[in-house]
């Protein structure tokens, strides 16, 4: 029998639904997290507006105190990035991810010419990451002594890229400092990594948030070749086919949401894990918004989903004690989903500026 065919709106529901942006979720933090297979974390901010937007009376102090007791961790892992992981999954996957970390590193050390003993580097780095933990401005300088006239960047990547780091938090703020201390991840956590490949486990948990996917989808999420994993995998996942008639692979037991399953307005934080976990996005975003969210720098816009899918982008003003959440729509918005993202956006400037005197949200001039 053919493989049923899944229609855009098909597929943007069912990763709403999975992405817990239908509704709020009441779970815990923690289940929250392992849920969405982790956060980008690229910035302290973004985790917290994440789990604000699908986590049912989230609040601030729920992610800080997992983050403060060592059950939450800030730590380089998919595609070699900033992500927020429970300990727990942290410890499972590291291995599984650690080839593709290291391959990160080397590209770049190969495409900057780096002319360096990578074991002398990492052992020194370890011993002065393991006398107390350290910025990367000191490792920096550390590095720079021991290995004068190298580039310094391609030296400190190295080290990011092949030694388990977790960052360490701070009281207070959004848990982490913008110019945070590094901490060996098996001193802050006390335990070891896995030493086993979890890689099926971890295909599995990414169908689970983000499916039905392709092996493209899959591979940009992790950063790793896929298709003899996916075909070890077939026999346990069921298949459909999107309209353009690539293969998507899926959970046996997940169901399919309705295409018109109501989609509430939704405000996602920089680096949503929505916009960067496919090769194809137009089930979220259309092509012809894709300059005004993906930006130089490798940075991706604070967005606002309106019927499901990408509409605006969104930004934090403050003026003295005064905060104002300013939308900048991609084109007309109805009356009504105006005033959906006004109420939304009041509640979430409120979390994010819960110390000022007055809040505002407003829509950008000539919006």
């Amino acid at each position: 029998m053919a493989d049923r065919i899944l229609k855009l709106r098909d597929l943007n529901r069912t990763t709403l639904a999975r992405q817990m942006l239908l509704e709020r979720t009441p779970v815990s933090v923690t289940s929250a997290i392992e849920r969405l297979a982790g956060l980008q974390a690229q910035l302290p901010l973004p985790p917290y507006v994440g789990l604000w937007t699908r986590v049912r009376d989230f609040k601030r102090e729920s992610l800080s105190a997992l983050i403060e007791n060592r059950q939450v961790v800030r730590a380089t892992l998919m595609r070699a990035t900033l992500h927020l992981f429970t300990a727990d999954d942290y410890l499972k996957f590291r291995t599984t991810l650690k080839r593709a970390i290291e391959q990160a590193g080397e590209a770049i050390a190969k495409r900057r010419g780096g002319d360096f003993d990578r074991d002398q580097l990492l052992a020194a780095a370890r011993r002065y990451i393991g006398e107390k933990p350290r910025t990367f401005a000191a490792i920096s300088d550390m590095l720079t002594q021991l290995f004068p006239g190298q580039d310094v960047g391609v030296l400190r990547y190295t080290v990011r890229t092949h030694i388990p780091l977790v960052q360490l938090p701070i009281a207070g703020g959004w848990s982490y400092s913008n110019k945070p201390e590094f901490i060996l991840a098996e001193s802050w956590l006390g335990r070891p990594s896995s030493p086993k490949d979890k890689l099926r486990e971890l295909l599995l948990r990414y169908l689970a948030a983000f499916g039905p996917a392709s092996v493209t989808d899959a591979q940009t999420w992790l950063g790793l070749k896929l298709k003899d994993a996916f075909e070890e995998l077939r026999p346990e996942l069921k298949t459909y086919r999107e309209e353009g008639r690539r293969e998507l692979f899926d959970l046996p037991d997940l169901q399919l949401t309705e295409s018109d399953a109501p989609a509430p307005v939704r405000f996602l934080p920089e680096f949503d894990n929505l916009l960067l976990s496919h090769s194809s996005r137009t089930r979220v975003i259309a092509d012809e918004y894709r300059s005004k969210v993906y930006l130089p720098g490798l940075r991706v816009a604070a967005t606002i989903l309106v019927d499901g899918f990408v509409r605006g982008v969104w930004k934090v003003e403050k003026v003295k004690n005064a905060a104002a959440l300013v939308i900048e729509p991609f084109a007309a918005l109805s009356k009504k989903d105006r005033a959906a993202l006004e109420e939304e956006g009041e509640q979430l400037i409120r979390f994010i500026e819960a110390n000022a005197k007055s809040f505002e949200v407003r829509f950008a001039k000539g919006a």
